[in-house]
């Protein structure tokens, strides 16, 4: 089975970061039955200093290069990969794909509306690619931002409901969709570095809840258990 994360910042990682990815990749590692790898077009973490995605400095020397692949860009969400996604499951034949988007769009590109219409886009077009992938998609967890910004936090309430009923909406039996709960307790003021970016408990947080999901649902992997 071949998984490729899909995301913004917080999966990609910057230069030094473990990023949830490594911790999924440990969790595969030790519970799936069965052959997988992770793949994507990508592999690289972000250098802040470059200001590009250049870094090969992960903080875990025991990841495996071959398992570093992703679909995630800094500054990048559903407008954009939704154009690309059906060419890189074409190219890597996915068969799931593990997607944490929304939080970019929503402070910079599109409103809670045209987000979720690109959400929409995105699973209509992996779909072309490979009729019965399946994916799993994380709830928008607002950030900092949402603290002292009121219009912000609404629209990221309202495009999880949104997200929500695309998934409900679009779902079907040779072509699971799941919507991961969000990680219970997580903190933004724990979890993360600077009220976004996951330091290693969210990292452990965002990796158990695709685990979690894929575990409940498809009985994939086992439950999530955080190691070292």
């Amino acid at each position: 089975m071949r998984f490729t994360p899909v995301g913004d910042s917080m999966t990609i990682g910057r230069s030094g970061d473990f990023t949830w990815r490594y911790r999924m990749w440990q969790h595969l590692d030790a519970t799936f039955d069965g052959p997988f790898s992770i793949v994507g077009p990508r592999t690289e973490l972000y250098d802040t200093e470059a200001g590009a995605p250049v870094s090969d400095a992960y903080g875990a020397p025991d990841f495996p290069a071959g398992a570093r692949a992703h679909l995630a860009g800094w500054g990048e969400g559903w407008l954009h990969m939704a154009p690309v996604i059906a060419d890189v499951v074409t190219a890597y034949r996915s068969d799931v794909l593990l997607v944490s988007l929304g939080l970019i769009d929503l402070g910079f590109y599109t409103d809670s509306g045209q987000t979720a219409e690109n959400a929409r886009a995105f699973i209509t077009a992996a779909r072309t690619a490979n009729p019965h992938v399946r994916m799993v998609l994380l709830p928008v967890i607002p950030n900092i931002r949402a603290e002292s910004d009121v219009p912000f936090a609404a629209e990221c309430g309202r495009f999880n409901e949104l997200l929500a009923k695309a998934v409900a909406d679009l779902d079907e039996p040779s072509s699971p969709v799941l919507l991961a709960s969000r990680p219970p307790g997580y903190d933004i003021h724990e979890d993360t570095y600077d009220g976004t970016h996951p330091g290693p408990s969210g990292e452990h947080a965002l990796a158990g809840a695709f685990a979690d999901a894929m575990h409940q649902a498809w009985g994939l992997g086992g439950p999530y258990v955080p190691r070292p």
